[in-house]
């Protein structure tokens, strides 16, 4: 079986400058990564080059699925079972949650469905349909801009900082949602986060990234990951 993605050789940036460089990765179905880094590192920009919003510099490749997907527009690589949560600001905040949720299905037949696999993550927000999606608290917004992601029953997530600036309690919850999309759906994650407890506690493996370079990587459950991760952020 094919990885859900596989970046071979990947190097990208703005303009003139190279940020990410020569990055290989791969995820395989059913399995959470946690790419970890300070900031400044290439992360979210790496997120950004799967997507299509930044190009594959020659000689890399991005494969989705066994795909090749280097040079297509972000609508299109959008379309293969993929969902992006970007760590911008993405909701429409004079739009309600209903509308936002909407975004996340290409077909009104599929709004049922999704808005079914959405709220059986976060129930709450299938009493706040109606809410102008603006006057939700920085935690919810933060967990409708993921159910939004979950509308379309994507096989690869990209999680870019979702736990930023979050609760305690909001960040519990929402590993918990990401627990679950991997062990009921086979969902695919990759996930970008400076929160280390947070990425070590869902995630299988890690990738460490320093200049835009991977400089380690790995099975979470090894002996001294943390301390190893540790040792790579402080310098």
């Amino acid at each position: 079986m094919s990885a859900a993605l596989s970046v071979s050789a990947v190097s990208s940036g703005y303009g003139e400058a190279v940020i990410v460089r020569d990055v290989s990765l791969e995820i395989g179905a059913g399995r959470i990564v946690a790419l970890l880094g300070k900031n400044g590192m290439g992360k979210s920009t790496l997120l950004k080059t799967v997507m299509g919003y930044l190009p594959v510099r020659a000689g890399g490749t991005v494969r989705l699925f066994g795909q090749a997907v280097s040079g297509q527009p972000p609508h299109r690589i959008a379309r293969q079972a993929i969902a992006y949560t970007p760590q911008e600001q993405a909701l429409f905040q004079d739009l309600t949650v209903e509308e936002n949720l909407r975004m996340g299905v290409r077909r009104d037949r599929d709004f049922a469905t999704g808005l079914a696999r959405a709220t059986q993550a976060f129930a709450f927000l299938g009493e706040r349909l109606k809410q102008r999606a603006g006057t939700l608290s920085g935690g919810e917004q933060k967990m409708l801009l993921v159910a939004r992601a979950l509308m379309s029953a994507p096989k690869l997530m990209l999680i870019d900082e979702i736990t930023e600036g979050l609760q305690p309690s909001v960040i519990e919850r929402l590993a918990g949602v990401l627990r679950a999309q991997r062990e009921q759906h086979g969902t695919a994650i990759l996930l970008v986060e400076q929160n280390v407890r947070f990425a070590l506690s869902v995630a299988d493996a890690y990738a460490l990234i320093k200049s835009g370079e991977i400089v380690d990587r790995g099975e979470v459950g090894a002996p001294g990951v943390e301390s190893a991760i540790a040792a790579h952020l402080s310098v």
